[in-house]
């Protein structure tokens, strides 16, 4: 029988929920689990309502779930809001002592007591939530230890932390008398990684040869930066945190100009400030990667909550028009192989990248099998070495070709000059106002899409080769939409997925095939307006049967899709 089993750690900011989240991930992953978790807080450091979800199953996992096996709640808030979301057979553990209560589903650990009675330090009572958690599941305490070991750097505290967690799963042993429905040994020894999208995202970079990083710090992707900071001595790498967006998008053109491998990692108000750069990027053809962290706005929205309501925006972001590739992973590993593609892409074809990604990739943990660094290849496009610039003469920095891509030199490679303007200009570079060479400008730039298209793989196609109903996700649906599929055929209901990481430009084949032999067409989308089923009516001309739409600032599960299905299915 198939492992699913749910917990929820619910407090508030400042309680460590983060770290409980992080290591609790981490001891599972070890004993060779597969983990999904995520995190939902406020846009506070103290206070307010927060919680962390780790879900663990013996096979894959890409989706929180709804259900609630075990919730430790930290506070009375917690134990108010979440108490209904308990299984049948679930337990809530609550902080305190015991006043004999005769609620089954109900169990008093004095987390605050042992914390520091036993470990000496009451901001430990999180650990004593561990432990007692490891006890309750007969999950084995010394894999737990080793994750302190690894998490805190300061001897003292991991040895705080080690004796908070086991007074928790003591006090569970000598005082839980009935077997816990749900017992999880650990089962195998796994070197399974475990990482969220922004890790996934800055260990792609690193791995593409990327060399400059700069950006102004904006939830959802500043761990990107300070993740990148870390390794800069490290990887030979320069990590700038700008005064502004402008400067930060602007500073990665000047890299980039000059050779350099460079990225830049913001949000949503973030990338306005950037837009005028990215058509400066698309003007002067300079290849720069954009990871552009969507959460809910407009403005300053839920600043800590998911939302994919961007894709409008970037599609058409900036005055004018100029090629560019869009990227939309749907998991951490598929985040790392698209940053490597994104920085491939956009000196292939010399035009801006942009990654995609959302709040709920961004913060969300899960196990992945360790990279294959064999599969990485480096393409850096028609970049021109100093013998090759010399017998170029006289070089031409935006010469006419028949795929529209320009021989490229870097400034000071040669003898040869090297001139850019952000004006329309002609093949050497210098501005012009005539019309002729303003259309034949146009038309160079606009012929790399065709080449573009070409490098973009088809849309993940799950379940089903042909099926009566289509559900078509981008993005971070896709692992809800993936666990949905997989129920909504077990109740025999004919469903397949066609699922995009790779936006644009735009592959329409596959849902016009879909189209052929569906009967109905879906979209499931984290907006209210149904973005993805505009892009395919426009690239298409063929409209959606229906749409699944959410856009309350939370992700979507496979129980939420499978709900709306039936509702409009």
């Amino acid at each position: 029988m198939t492992v699913d089993f749910n917990i929820m750690v619910a407090g508030e900011a400042g309680q460590g929920l983060q770290a409980v989240c992080i290591v609790l991930s981490k001891t599972f992953t070890r004993g060779g689990y597969h983990i999904f978790a995520d995190q939902d807080f406020e846009s506070r450091i103290r206070g307010g309502h927060s919680f962390c979800r780790v879900r663990v199953r013996d096979i894959d996992v890409q989706a929180i779930s709804e259900r609630i096996n075990l919730l430790v709640a930290l506070n009375q808030e917690s134990i108010d809001i979440h108490r209904k979301e308990i299984v049948k057979d679930g337990l809530m553990l609550i902080d305190g002592e015991d006043p004999g209560s005769e609620d089954a589903n109900l169990f008093h650990v004095p987390m605050s007591r042992l914390a520091k009675d036993q470990a000496g330090n009451l901001r430990t009572s999180n650990s004593v939530a561990l432990g007692s958690i490891i006890a309750l599941i007969g999950y084995d305490i010394d894999i737990l230890s080793g994750v302190f070991k690894d998490h805190f750097k300061e001897p003292d505290i991991i040895q705080q932390n080690i004796k908070a967690a086991s007074a928790g799963y003591q006090y569970i042993k000598d005082n839980f008398k009935q077997p816990y429905t749900y017992q999880m040994p650990p089962h195998d020894k796994s070197d399974r990684m475990m990482l969220d999208g922004n890790e996934a995202v800055a260990l792609g970079a690193l791995a593409a040869g990327c060399k400059f990083v700069s950006g102004y710090p904006m939830t959802p992707t500043t761990p990107i930066l300070e993740y990148l900071a870390s390794k800069a001595g490290e990887m030979d790498m320069a990590v700038v945190e700008a005064e502004d967006e402008i400067s930060a998008i602007n500073m990665n053109i000047g890299a980039s100009f000059t050779g350099v491998r460079s990225m830049t990692a913001t949000s949503g108000g973030g990338f306005c400030l950037m837009v005028e750069g990215f058509g400066l990027a698309g003007m002067t053809e300079t290849p720069i990667v954009v990871v552009y962290g969507q959460r809910a706005g407009p403005a300053i929205g839920l600043p800590t909550r998911t939302e994919q309501g961007d894709l409008q925006f970037v599609l058409r972001a900036s005055h004018g028009e100029f090629p560019r590739a869009i990227y939309a992973p749907g998991t951490a590993e598929e985040a790392f192989w698209l940053t490597i593609k994104a920085f491939n892409m956009a000196e292939k074809y010399q035009i801006p990248a942009v990654l995609l990604i959302d709040h709920h990739l961004a913060d969300s943990y899960c196990s992945v099998n360790r990279f294959d660094l064999n599969k990485i290849s480096i393409d850096r496009g028609q970049l021109l070495s100093t013998a090759e610039l010399e017998k170029a003469h006289p070089y031409q920095r935006y010469k006419y070709t028949q795929t529209g891509i320009s021989p490229r030199a870097l400034p000071m490679a040669g003898d040869e000059l090297v001139v850019s303007d952000s004006d329309e200009h002609d093949e050497d570079g210098h501005m012009i106002e005539d019309a002729e060479t303003r259309r034949l400008m146009v038309e160079k730039r606009m012929l790399k899409l065709l080449s573009i298209k070409q490098d973009m793989a088809s849309p993940c196609v799950y379940g089903p080769e042909k099926a009566a109903t289509t559900l078509v996700g981008w993005g971070s649906t896709y692992g809800p939409l993936k666990e949905a599929v997989d129920t909504l055929n077990k109740e025999k209901a004919d469903v397949n997925l066609l699922h995009y990481s790779e936006i644009w430009p735009f592959n329409k084949q596959p849902v016009i095939g879909a189209a052929s032999t569906a009967k109905k067409i879906y979209t499931v989308e984290n907006n209210f307006t149904g973005q993805f089923a505009d892009l395919i009516a426009q690239e298409t001309g063929r409209m959606v049967n229906g749409k699944i739409l959410k856009w309350d600032g939370r992700p979507f599960s496979p129980e939420y899709i499978v709900r709306e299905f039936k509702k409009i299915g």
